[in-house]
């Protein structure tokens, strides 16, 4: 498996290896002591999550406050741009972001250690999309950053994306840390 290190403290690319011929492909999508070994990745995962969207459509950018996740995003089917922002006021990178395409062809995942929002726009016409977390989901504990945050300025590949209600309401992160 190729590592790929990125600006942001822990965020990291893993491109599995792929094992090809005519009849399709076969890749180990994660084993913990590989994992832990080559990608630095410690923490253990509790949870699967899989979400099925549209074309346009945003997720994020989410998070959760007492009980941050860590996350193990891939796309099964399909492609999106995956985002991953900093948003510990006291980090050096605060305020920063990665952006990657993760696709079905590419077989691209990327790992967003705890404390981080995430999100990811569709750009295929369908995407099933998988997650492994490092905490569970507590839904009274969940955050929202605004994805058109102007403090960020994410080059999203899309201009009018879909957002559920509840993201059409996040906060910016001037508002966040005001």
């Amino acid at each position: 498996m190729k590592v790929t290190t990125t600006k942001l403290p822990g965020v990291t690319i893993i491109e599995p290896q792929v094992f090809g011929d005519s009849r399709g492909f076969f890749f180990e999508s994660y084993s913990f002591d590989k994992y832990r070994q080559e990608a630095g990745i410690e923490i253990p995962f509790v949870q699967d999550n899989f979400s099925h969207s549209e074309r346009g459509v945003l997720r994020g950018l989410h998070f959760q406050k007492k009980h941050p996740q860590g996350k193990l995003v891939s796309v099964i089917q399909g492609a999106v741009y995956d985002v991953a922002v900093d948003i510990d006021p006291k980090s050096p990178t605060f305020g920063q972001y990665v952006g990657v395409e993760l696709s079905a062809d590419n077989h691209l995942q990327l790992y967003v250690p705890p404390g981080y929002a995430h999100g990811f726009c569709v750009l295929s016409d369908t995407v099933d999309f998988m997650y492994k977390c490092t905490d569970y989901y507590h839904p009274e504990d969940e955050g929202g950053l605004a994805w058109n945050c102007p403090d960020i300025s994410i080059d999203w590949p899309i201009t009018a994306p879909l957002l559920s209600v509840k993201d059409q309401k996040n906060l910016t992160l001037k508002e966040m840390f005001s």
